[in-house]
C-alpha cells in the first residue's frame, strides 16, 4: 500500500467547525438511534395505556354480564346446583329450582318455567326434559318432569282398559337412598282446548313391570301428569295423522320420602344433601313396539345451565369466587376465564412494561405503579331463595402485560434491525465517506491558504491528492482536484472574469423572468377577481371538508335513554306512517287504551324498522304486516306478524346473534354484505332499554314479540 504523503505546502489550523459536517453526520446517527429506542418507548407506554383502558371497558362489561347472567333464573340454576353438578347430563339427577314449584297444569305456565329457568336437558333428535324440584319444600314434596318430544297421532287408553302395549303411556323410574321406585302412566284423552289438536292425562300407576295392569291397580293418588300435542307436524312435507308432531308433557312425581321428612322432628334440609346421587329416568312408549319414542338416558344429551355457562363469559385471566355468607372459603366456588394465551415474549420486555407508568389507573384503591398480577375490581351481593352470595371479581393485569410483551417481541425485531441498519449506514459512511473527506478538506485547506494574496506561486505543484485518487466519487474529486491544480494559476483570471459574464447574464435573465409573473400576480390579486373568489371557494371546500366529526366518534357517543313511552301510541303512529320508508300495508289491530312502558322512542324506532324491513323481505306480495298489542299489571307486548316463509326450528333460538341468517332463504337484494345484522342490533337496543325479544313460527308465517316493563 503507497504511503500518503504530506503536502509540503503551508497547513493552516483548522479549528471545530471545520469539522462540523463530520459532528453533525455522527449526532444524527446517535440522535436517529436513541430517537428509535424513545419511540419504540412512548409507543409502548401508550400501547400498555390503551391496552389498560380497553381491559377495565371490558372487564367492567363482563361483570354486568356475569351478574346479570346470575340474577337470571338460568344463572340462579346453575349457583344452587353447583354442588350437585358432578355428573353429565344423564342419567338425569332432579335440578333444583329458583321458584318453589311449578304451574305443571298450565301448558304455558309450565314450560315457560324451565325455559326462564334453564333446567331443560337437550337431546340430539329434538326432544328435551327438565327434572327438579322446587326451592320450597313445604310446597309439596314433588319432583317435576317437564318436557317435549316427538311423536305421531297419540292413542288414548280407555277406562278399565287393562293392557297397555295398545296406547301411549310414560314409564318413569326414580333412584334414591338404596329404593327404586316406579310408575308407568297411559295416556288419556281429553277434549282439545285452544291451538292444542290433542290433550289429555297420564295417569299414574306402580309399574309392575309387565304392559298389563293388576286388575285390582289403583292411580298413585298424588301422580299428576298431562300431555299435550299441537297440529303442526314435524316435517313441512308430512300431514296428521302419520307425521310426526311435539308433544309436551308435564308430570309431578309423588315422593314420599320427601314428605316424610316434613313431618320429622330433627330440622328440615332444604335441598336433601343426596340431591345429586338420585337417578331419574323417563320413557315415553308407542303402542306397538318395545323401542321408546323418547329415553332420557340416549347418550349425546346437552347439560343444562351450569356456571360453566358464566365462565364463558369472562375474559382471559379473569375470576369470578362466588361465596354464600356464613359459609367459610373453601366452601366457595371460583370461575375462571380462559388462559392467557399470549405466546413467547421476552423476560426484560415484560420488566419493561412493568416499569412503565400508567397515567390513569381507575381500579379503586390501586397504586399507580401496580406490579402485582391481579387487581382486584369489586365485590358484588346476589340474593337468591336460599341465601345471598358474596361476588368477588378479580381481573388480570399481568395478563394485558404479558400480552402486550408478546406483540412487542415479535416487533422487536423489526426494532433490532432497523438498529442494525442504523449501525451499518454509520460504519460505511464512517470509513468510506467521512476520514476521506477529513483527508481531502485539509488538503483543500491548505489549497485556499496557499492561493491567498503572498501565497500564489509555484509552491500550489506541491500539493499532493494523487492518493486520494479512485473510481468513486471522492476518488474522482480529488483526481479532478490534482489536474486542476496544475491549471488554476494560468486560469485563475480568465475564470474570474468568466465567471463575472456569467453572473451578469443569470441576472439579466432572472429580471426578464420575474418582471411578468410580478405583473401576473398583480392582475390577479384584486377581492372582486374570479380566480380570487374560486381560491376562496376553495379553501372553504377544505376546510368544511376536515372539520367534519367521524362516523366513529358519532356512535361511540350514542346512548339508549330510558324514558316513558305510549306504546299505543307509538304502534298507531308507526302503522300510520311506516309507507313513508317504503313499508306498505302495515296495520295496527290494537286499542284505544294508553299503555306506558319503559323505552326510548328513537330506539325503539330503529328495533321495530329493522323487524319491518325483515318481515317486508319474505312476506308474500300484497299480504299485511299485523302489529298488535297485549299488556298486563307488569309488562307490555307488542308483536308483528308477518305471512310468508316460517325460521327454521334450530335457528329460532341464534337469528338475534350477529351474522346468523336463514340459509334457505334468497339474501335480500343490495344487502348481501350485511345479512344478520339488524336482528342483532334489533336485541341489543332492546336489552339497554330493559326488554326482550323473541321470535317464533306462526301456522302462516313468523311473529316477533317486544316485550317491554310497563310504568305506573
Amino acid at each position: 500500500m503507497r504511503r500518503l504523503l504530506r503536502p509540503a505546502l503551508d497547513m493552516p489550523r483548522l479549528g471545530l467547525p471545520a469539522f462540523r459536517l463530520r459532528i453533525l453526520v455522527r449526532s444524527v446517527f446517535v440522535l436517529l438511534a436513541l430517537a428509535t429506542l424513545a419511540l419504540s418507548v412512548v409507543l409502548l407506554k401508550e400501547e400498555k395505556e390503551r391496552a389498560w383502558q380497553s381491559y377495565q371497558r371490558g372487564f367492567e362489561r363482563s361483570q354486568s354480564e356475569v351478574m346479570a347472567r346470575l340474577r337470571h333464573p338460568s344463572g340462579q340454576l346453575a349457583l344452587l346446583n353447583a354442588a350437585y353438578r358432578g355428573q353429565g347430563a344423564t342419567p338425569l339427577a332432579p335440578l333444583l329450582l329458583p321458584y318453589s314449584a311449578i304451574d305443571f297444569d298450565d301448558q304455558n305456565k309450565a314450560q315457560q318455567a324451565v325455559e326462564m329457568a334453564g333446567c331443560s336437558v337437550q337431546y340430539p333428535n329434538g326432544a328435551s326434559v327438565c327434572a327438579a324440584i322446587g326451592n320450597n319444600p313445604y310446597a309439596g314434596g314433588f319432583i317435576y318432569l317437564v318436557g317435549s318430544f316427538y311423536a305421531g297421532e297419540l292413542i288414548a287408553r280407555e277406562r278399565g282398559l287393562l293392557t297397555l302395549d295398545s296406547v301411549h303411556r310414560a314409564r318413569i323410574s326414580l333412584d334414591m337412598r338404596g329404593t327404586t321406585n316406579r310408575w308407568v302412566a297411559p295416556f288419556e284423552a281429553l277434549a282439545p282446548q285452544g291451538t292444542v289438536s290433542t290433550r289429555g292425562r297420564l295417569t299414574g300407576f306402580v309399574d309392575n313391570g309387565t304392559d298389563t295392569l293388576d286388575a285390582r291397580a289403583r292411580p298413585v293418588r298424588d301422580f299428576r301428569g298431562w300431555l299435550w300435542q299441537n297440529g303442526q307436524c314435524r316435517d313441512l312435507a308430512g300431514s296428521p295423522p302419520d307425521c310426526q308432531r311435539r308433544t309436551f308433557y308435564s308430570i309431578r312425581l309423588p315422593v314420599e320420602l320427601f314428605r316424610e321428612a316434613l313431618f320429622q322432628k330433627q330440622p328440615l334440609v332444604w335441598p336433601p344433601e343426596d340431591l345429586g346421587a338420585m337417578r331419574l329416568r323417563v320413557e315415553m312408549l308407542a303402542p306397538g313396539t318395545t323401542l321408546p319414542l323418547f329415553d332420557s338416558n340416549t347418550p349425546g344429551a346437552q347439560p343444562a345451565a351450569s356456571l360453566a355457562d358464566v365462565a364463558r363469559t369472562l375474559l382471559p385471566g379473569e375470576r369470578v369466587q362466588i361465596r354464600k355468607l356464613g359459609a367459610s372459603e373453601q366452601e366457595a366456588t371460583t370461575l375462571k376465564g380462559a388462559d392467557v394465551q399470549a405466546g413467547p415474549s421476552a423476560p426484560w420486555l415484560i420488566r419493561l412494561i412493568s416499569w412503565l407508568p400508567l397515567d390513569t389507573l381507575d381500579t379503586p384503591g390501586a397504586p399507580a405503579d401496580v406490579k402485582a398480577k391481579e387487581v382486584p375490581a369489586g365485590l358484588d351481593i346476589l340474593d337468591t331463595s336460599t341465601g345471598n352470595y358474596a361476588i368477588t371479581f378479580t381481573g388480570n393485569l399481568r395478563g394485558v402485560e404479558e400480552g402486550l410483551a408478546a406483540v412487542a417481541t415479535r416487533v422487536s425485531w423489526y426494532l433490532g434491525a432497523m438498529l442494525a441498519a442504523i449501525a451499518l449506514a454509520w460504519l460505511v459512511v464512517e470509513v468510506g465517506l467521512i476520514r476521506r473527506v477529513t483527508a481531502l478538506t485539509r488538503r483543500a485547506a491548505a489549497v485556499s491558504y496557499n492561493v491567498q494574496e503572498g501565497h500564489i506561486g509555484p509552491r500550489l505543484g506541491d500539493l499532493e491528492v494523487s492518493d486520494l485518487r479512485g473510481s468513486d466519487e471522492l476518488g474522482i474529486l480529488a483526481g479532478g482536484l490534482a489536474d486542476l491544480l496544475q491549471r488554476v494559476k494560468d486560469d485563475l483570471q480568465r475564470e474570474q472574469l468568466r465567471a463575472q459574464q456569467e453572473r451578469d447574464m443569470w441576472h439579466a435573465v432572472g429580471h426578464e423572468i420575474m418582471s411578468p409573473l410580478q405583473s401576473l400576480m398583480v392582475l390577479h390579486g384584486g377581492p372582486g377577481d374570479p380566480g380570487h373568489r374560486y381560491v376562496q371557494r376553495m379553501q372553504q371546500a377544505v376546510h368544511v371538508l376536515y372539520g367534519t366529526a367521524s362516523p366513529a366518534e358519532a356512535l361511540q357517543a350514542a346512548d339508549v335513554a330510558h324514558g316513558r313511552l305510549d306504546l299505543d301510541a307509538f304502534l298507531r303512529h308507526v302503522a300510520d306512517n311506516a309507507h313513508f320508508a317504503g313499508i306498505n300495508n302495515v296495520v295496527y289491530e290494537g286499542g284505544a287504551s294508553t299503555v306506558i312502558v319503559r323505552a326510548d322512542e328513537f330506539a325503539l324506532e330503529d328495533v321495530v324498522t329493522h323487524i319491518l324491513r325483515n318481515a317486508d323481505r319474505y312476506r308474500p306480495t300484497s299480504t299485511p304486516i299485523v302489529l298488535t298489542l297485549a299488556a298486563s299489571e307488569s309488562t307490555a307486548s307488542a308483536t308483528l306478524r308477518n305471512q310468508g316463509s316460517t325460521i327454521a326450528e334450530d335457528l329460532l333460538g341464534r337469528i338475534f346473534e350477529l351474522g346468523v341468517s336463514d340459509p334457505n332463504l334468497p339474501p335480500p337484494q343490495g344487502d348481501s354484505q350485511h345479512r344478520g345484522q339488524g336482528l342483532f342490533v334489533a336485541k341489543t337496543y332492546m336489552a339497554k332499554m330493559g326488554g326482550t325479544i323473541n321470535a317464533r313460527n306462526t301456522d302462516d308465517g313468523v311473529a316477533f314479540t317486544l316485550t317491554f316493563q310497563r310504568l305506573g
